[in-house]
């Protein structure tokens, strides 16, 4: 095992470093960079989110000349009337009047040490940006990957030991119905419903804690948290509860019909033993493989939305925001931290693998 671990980990260095090149050559053609976002809120044409999403000021992309009134000439259109040498500082300042190979290089290099730089519109660096945000996207992904594992699993079994029975026909009702509810227009329903709506005003509809948190005791604290997550972890909890609940019954399914099962009751053994001895480490060996996409999507993309319906300043609505803005740092960082979080857990699932069934060896395997 130490030496497919090995394999594994020295595999991660030329994913990681595709990853980042295809990712920095598609930005290379992307229009509307850091140098036009701030043309644009200098002539008063970056003030709304569309025009930001649209690029910006509208540059063509590099390569292209604009020629001004007096006869210069400039990449960025918008730049007419703004002096040269200011143009070259702005580049200067984004480091873009360096070829692109060698800034390629130089960020691999700063990020191999784990120096990701400052943001280009925030007065901070990128490493603290993004542990300030932290806490949001771990309450929200570990809380929702616990409640949705500890309770779709044991539901999954039953529905599978259960199958076709009246239990399971109308638990599958429910959750083909809250897995048709779109995350977000949920989240607005429980606004509406309990956040101060049109009925009750039960929850709290902003940030993670209360202004007054820190003069809280100890059991205050924990009951304000959970009292700000309730909602936003019912509003993310639908669709995972829905997938995790149906994989595993399935899974579940089609080991318990196999051979294997039918000799081991026939051997006398009771239903208990076959299902935990024998059917789950083979039934969950798939639950465990959509263990990686599960927590990526939980920490980042899944809970954007949610953040931003429930004010919740976290990962997801950071990086998002970042795009908007070719904030490149921050966007570069996020894509490299979450990449290289998404490869070291898919070799923690391999490793989980062959604790949930001791059969496996991935060293006789080719990686």
């Amino acid at each position: 095992m130490g030496a497919y671990i090995a394999r594994r980990l020295l595999l991660m260095i030329p994913t990681i470093f595709g990853i980042m090149a295809i990712s920095f050559a598609v930005i290379q053609f992307a229009p509307g960079g850091p140098v036009e976002q701030v043309i644009a809120d200098l002539t008063g044409q970056g003030d709304g989110l569309s025009d930001r999403i649209g690029g910006g000021s509208g540059d063509l992309g590099a390569g292209q000349q604009f020629s001004g009134n007096d006869g210069s000439s400039s990449r960025y259109r918008g730049a007419q009337g703004l002096d040269p040498q200011f143009i070259a500082q702005l580049e200067a300042q984004f480091g873009f009047d360096k070829p692109p190979l060698e800034r390629f290089a130089t960020m691999i290099w700063n990020y191999l040490r784990f120096d990701f730089g400052n943001s280009y519109f925030r007065d901070v660096s990128v490493i603290d940006l993004i542990i300030e945000k932290l806490p949001v996207s771990i309450s929200l992904g570990v809380w929702i990957l616990l409640l949705s594992y500890i309770i779709s699993i044991p539901l999954g079994i039953k529905k599978a030991m259960e199958d076709g029975s009246r239990f399971d026909v109308w638990t599958s009702g429910i959750i083909i119905v809250a897995y048709a509810v779109p995350g977000f227009l949920f989240g607005i329903l429980l606004i509406v419903l309990f956040a101060g709506g049109s009925f009750f005003d039960w929850f709290p509809l902003r940030g993670l804690v209360s202004d007054n948190f820190a003069q809280l005791s100890w059991w205050e604290k924990i009951i304000d948290y959970f009292w700000h997550l309730t909602l936003p972890l019912l509003s993310l909890a639908l669709a995972a509860f829905a997938t995790t609940t149906l994989l595993t019954k399935n899974s579940f399914i089609d080991e318990i019909r196999k051979q294997y099962v039918t000799t081991a009751r026939a051997k006398g053994l009771s239903e208990r033993s076959v299902l935990y001895k024998h059917v789950f480490r083979n039934a969950m060996l798939i639950i465990i493989a959509g263990f990686p996409a599960a927590f990526i999507s939980a920490f980042f993309t899944g809970s954007l939305l949610i953040e931003t319906i429930f004010s919740l300043d976290g990962l997801g609505r950071l990086g998002f925001e970042s795009v908007v803005r070719r904030d490149y740092p921050v966007v570069f960082a996020t894509l490299y931290i979450f990449s290289l979080m998404g490869l070291l857990i898919g070799l923690l699932s391999d490793l989980v693998y062959t604790w949930v069934d001791p059969r496996i060896d991935f060293e006789r395997r080719d990686v």
